[in-house]
């Protein structure tokens, strides 16, 4: 005979809007702390100890590499974003070995921003739109992977909500993109020095826009969870 007490313990307690919250201001504090925090303060600590650019550029974007493969062990699958940003940090590193040009770290940055963006924007005609992804990866640290599941199925039946993930994809890729940009130029025209501080900052600035326009967004066309 069954255990009435371990079936109840069995099905997971509805979250209310604050614990929801709380989960996703704890899951986009870690990101930005160990994917912006933790390499531009260690290139600032290398430099500090007398490290050339190059090495604390290589070695402060290397940090975060425990980050992504713990991720991934961690959800006990491979995530292709993960993987697209490994493969463009070693293939910085080893432009920088044969150009022998730290700036080209500096732009490596830009060459995923842009092609993130590039890929967002190829994406929102398919049937597999990025932020139908990404934003899978949110739902699931607010409401649990059944949520998630039931979130999910809604692409099948919905139409406005399919297009509502297009428009938020086709957003975020102009952001990516048009920030691109604006990091190449900083790259090659400010002080190499002080070019991490100043790139991380713009881009809080427009990860603060697109996070902005994309609460709002969400929370006038139904999208919410």
């Amino acid at each position: 005979m069954m255990n009435p007490t371990l079936d109840m313990r069995s099905v997971p307690t509805p979250r209310t809007e604050q614990e929801k919250t709380a989960a996703l201001r704890r899951h986009l504090l870690k990101q930005l702390v160990l994917e912006l925090g933790v390499p531009l303060a260690g290139y600032y600590v290398l430099r500090a100890v007398g490290a050339s650019q190059w090495v604390a550029l290589v070695a402060g974007s290397l940090l975060v590499v425990p980050w992504i493969v713990f991720g991934m062990l961690r959800n006990k699958r491979i995530e292709g974003m993960a993987i697209f940003t490994l493969t463009l940090m070693l293939a910085g590193a080893a432009m920088t070995l044969v150009t022998g040009d730290p700036r080209v770290l500096l732009v490596r940055d830009s060459w995923l921003g842009g092609l993130v963006g590039l890929w967002m924007l190829g994406s929102v005609p398919t049937q597999h739109p990025v932020m139908r992804m990404a934003a899978r990866a949110i739902v699931v640290v607010k409401i649990g992977e059944a949520g998630a599941a039931t979130w999910a199925a809604r692409w099948d039946s919905d139409g406005a909500f399919r297009k509502h993930l297009r428009v938020l994809t086709a957003v975020w890729g102009a952001g990516f993109a048009l920030d691109a940009v604006v990091r190449v130029v900083l790259a090659y025209t400010l002080p190499l020095d002080s070019v991490p501080a100043v790139s991380t900052a713009q881009w809080l600035v427009v990860l603060a826009g697109l996070i902005a326009f994309h609460i709002r967004y969400v929370n006038r066309n139904g999208l919410k969870v």
